[in-house]
C-alpha cells in the first residue's frame, strides 16, 4: 500500500501551473520532496491537506480520498511547517490541553515524554521560544497523537546543523514502524541524503525524477571532460553541461550507458545537489560559471 498517491494534479495560479503531476509515497518510507524554492512543493502540501482546492487529478492518503474522507484521513496525519502555526501567547502545557480537543487519539504523556527529550518549557509561551525550540515543539505535536503519516514543509531549515540531526533522528525513529510514512519537502539535500528511501524532484510545476534515492543517485553520473571533448558527447546522452576555464562538467542520466560509450572519459558519481543543480539548469544546455 502507498501512504500517498497523487495521480494527475492540476493547480494554476496567475504565473505558476502545477502540471499534471504523478508520484507515490509508499507506506513504511522517508519520500524526499526537492526543489528550488517556488517549485511547486509547498502547493502541493497544501492540496494534500486540503488548504486549497485542486484544478484536476485525485490524491489518496492511507487509501482514502483526501476530499471525500477529509476527517477521517486528517486524523491519521500530522503537518509540521517551516513557520509555526499555533498562537505565539499560547504555552507547551496550554496548547496540549487545546489539541486534545481536536485529536481523539492525542496522547498527553507521549507529549509530555517530548517536551522532556527536547528539554522544551512548559510554562514558556511560544513566542518567546527560539526558531529550533518552535520547530521541536511542533514535531513533538505532530508524533503526540500516533498519526500514521508525517508531511513535512521545509521543517528543517534555518536550523542548525545540531537540532537538524536530532530532528532527523526523531523521523528515523518514527519509521521503525513500518505502518509510519513521512514526505519530506525540503532543498537542503544533504538531509535528504541521509535519511530518505525515496525522492521525488519538481521543477516548475513539473515532476523530473520519481523513485528510490538510491537508484537515482547510482544511476545518474558527472562526466568530465575538456572544453574540445564536449562536442564528441551526443547531446542526448546529457542533461545539461557546465563549462567553465577549468573544463566541463556534464550530467549523464544513463550511467552504464555513458560508460560504454565514453571509455576514454571521466564518469564519477554524482550527488542529489548535483543533480538537482543540472536539472535546473537543462533549458540552458550549457552553461557556464
Amino acid at each position: 500500500m502507498n501512504a500517498i498517491e497523487i495521480s494527475d494534479l492540476t493547480k494554476s495560479y496567475d504565473g505558476f501551473k502545477l502540471d499534471n503531476i504523478s508520484f507515490n509515497v509508499p507506506q513504511g518510507s522517508i519520500m524526499g520532496f526537492i526543489g528550488q524554492n517556488g517549485a511547486g512543493k509547498t502547493t502541493t502540501i497544501r492540496l494534500l491537506l486540503g488548504l486549497i482546492k485542486r484544478d484536476s487529478g485525485s490524491i489518496k492518503m492511507l487509501g482514502l480520498d483526501n476530499i471525500e474522507c477529509e476527517n477521517e484521513v486528517k486524523s491519521q496525519i500530522a503537518a509540521v511547517f517551516d513557520d509555526i502555526p499555533f498562537h505565539n501567547q499560547l504555552t507547551a502545557a496550554q496548547l496540549s490541553t487545546v489539541l486534545a480537543d481536536v485529536f481523539s487519539q492525542w496522547d498527553k504523556a507521549v507529549y509530555s515524554e517530548y517536551l522532556d527529550r527536547f528539554n522544551l518549557p512548559r510554562k514558556k509561551k511560544i513566542g518567546q521560544l527560539s526558531k529550533g525550540m518552535r520547530m521541536k515543539l511542533q514535531i513533538a505535536t505532530a508524533l503526540s497523537h500516533h498519526a500514521k503519516l508525517l508531511i513535512m514543509d521545509e521543517a528543517t531549515t534555518g536550523l542548525d546543523p545540531v537540532v537538524r540531526n536530532e530532528i532527523l533522528d526523531i523521523f528515523l525513529e518514527y519509521l521503525q514502524d513500518d505502518s509510519n510514512s513521512i514526505l519530506l519537502s525540503s532543498h537542503i539535500t544533504s538531509d535528504l541524503e541521509k535519511i530518505a528511501d525515496c525522492v521525488t524532484f519538481i521543477d516548475k510545476g513539473k515532476i523530473l525524477l520519481t523513485g528510490v534515492k538510491d537508484d537515482i543517485v547510482e544511476s545518474h553520473a558527472v562526466i568530465k571532460c575538456k572544453k574540445s571533448d564536449l562536442k564528441d558527447i551526443d547531446k542526448n546522452d546529457i542533461i545539461s553541461a557546465h563549462v567553465s576555464d577549468f573544463g566541463v562538467e556534464a550530467l549523464a542520466a544513463d550511467r552504464k550507458l555513458c560508460e560504454k560509450k565514453y571509455s576514454g572519459i571521466t564518469i564519477d558519481s554524482t550527488t542529489l545537489e548535483e543533480i538537482m543543480l543540472f536539472y535546473v539548469r537543462r533549458d540552458k544546455g550549457e552553461w557556464t560559471s
